[in-house]
């Protein structure tokens, strides 16, 4: 029995020294330790874990558990567990809340990770990674409004190709108006991202610096302009003006079939298509059209960066789990699985058949998001003052004169954060 087990122990050291020289089969020195990732719902695809975390742990010797978060109430979760000593070692975050996670110094720099693997990220999106002149996450993947429209409404009008700049579609939307029974657009008065990314196109921003702080820019005219080009977008809907997209929910408005378009999310189809299986052979979609063919509108990109925590004690295995996870193989699977838009121009081919992402792609290079700064989190809380300035333009109000209705209660909000 002794002899048999001191040739197991020989047989089994000579096994791991030869493992250890191979190189592909990990890190021994990693072995026993688990990486703790937290990603949001929906964000991470059964067959995307699967090969990420066989990938992670062939290369470190690791293992890798994922822990799924609800977006319902998650930045007061992620700001309590970045406070506590023993954080989740990776974190999904919202691209419009990583500087408020990197401003109370809860997430780790990854300017070495940023020059390593982060030479052919998107600018645009990976703008919303950097606070403060450093990196602080990494780019993962965004989505962004498009025009979702009903084929049927549109032949019924005459209208034989998708508009490509913006008069084309106001063209269009008018011969729906005189041609059919249709509503020609659903536009709530108070979509405030779609807003947003208008703005954005008018190469405008929603808050300016005056001194060391920000105040409200609402009274920009390059804002004015980009409210008034929403207010005619809003002028060919019957929509209500003091409310949002979810109140109703648009896409079960446009199920019904009597409606020529909706600017909404790409999953907004799956929407209408539930509250009415027989509009799924109508849909169409296309990029919101800009003022000229060569480029669309500006969009807000919403999406997820990833990011370490400061306090986590296992930084170097979380960034070799970043460098797997937006590797072009894997970074791809998933913009092929879940139809999302990668950190990558190049990778975009992956969506090649999803008409829907096929057709978000192209605001890649000419979005933006919301102001990217800490204080910025507290002016989007309910009631939103952005959403009282649209209501107010939309009843009669000039641009100017409802910002100036709005601009003391969004200042007071910005200097809560200071």
């Amino acid at each position: 029995m002794k002899r048999k087990l001191a040739a197991a122990i020989v047989i089994a050291g000579m096994m791991v020294s030869v493992s250890a020289c191979g190189g592909d089969d990990g890190d021994e020195g990693n072995a026993g330790q688990t990486l703790t990732v937290w990603a949001m719902d929906g964000s991470t695809p059964d067959q995307w874990v699967k090969d990420v975390s066989a990938a992670f742990e062939k290369k470190t010797g690791a293992k890798v558990k994922f822990e799924t978060q609800k977006w319902d109430g998650i930045q007061q979760k992620i700001t309590t567990a970045l406070s506590e000593s023993t954080p989740p070692d990776v974190i999904e975050v919202g691209n419009t809340q990583t500087p408020a996670y990197a401003a109370t110094g809860g997430l780790a720099e990854l300017d070495d990770l940023k020059k390593e693997i982060g030479a052919d990220w998107t600018p645009s999106v990976s703008q919303s990674s950097v606070y403060d002149g450093k990196q602080y996450a990494a780019p993962w993947y965004f989505t962004s409004r498009v025009v979702i429209y009903n084929k049927k409404v549109w032949a019924q009008a005459g209208i034989k190709d998708v508009p490509k700049t913006r008069d084309e579609f106001f063209k269009d939307l008018e011969a729906i108006d005189k041609k059919t029974d249709a509503e020609p657009i659903y536009l709530p008065g108070q979509n405030w991202y779609f807003f947003d990314g208008l703005t954005i196109g008018q190469g405008a921003d929603l808050v300016k610096k005056q001194g060391d702080k920000y105040v409200s820019n609402l009274g920009d005219p390059k804002v004015s302009k980009a409210m008034e080009v929403y207010k005619k977008y809003a002028s060919y809907s019957k929509a209500p003006r003091d409310k949002d997209e979810a109140t109703p929910q648009q896409a079960e408005v446009f199920a019904k079939g009597k409606t020529g378009a909706f600017i909404g999310m790409g999953w907004e189809a799956a929407t209408a298509i539930n509250a009415n299986k027989a509009i799924e052979k109508d849909l169409g979609y296309f990029p919101i059209p800009g003022e000229t063919a060569d480029k669309p509108e500006s969009v807000f990109l919403g999406g997820s960066n990833l990011a370490v925590a400061a306090g986590s004690k296992k930084q170097d295995l979380a960034k070799e789990f970043l460098k797997i996870a937006l590797s072009d193989q894997y970074e791809g699977q998933l913009a092929k699985l879940n139809g999302v838009i990668p950190n990558k121009k190049a990778l975009e081919s992956n969506l090649k058949g999803n008409v829907i992402a096929e057709a978000i792609a192209p605001g890649a290079a000419v979005g933006g998001t919301t102001p990217l700064i800490p204080e910025w989190g507290a002016v989007e809380n309910n009631p939103n003052p952005i959403k009282s300035y649209m209501t107010s333009v939309l009843n009669g109000k000039s641009p100017a004169d409802a910002a100036k209705q709005v601009e003391d209660e969004i200042n007071k909000r910005l200097a809560q954060q200071n």
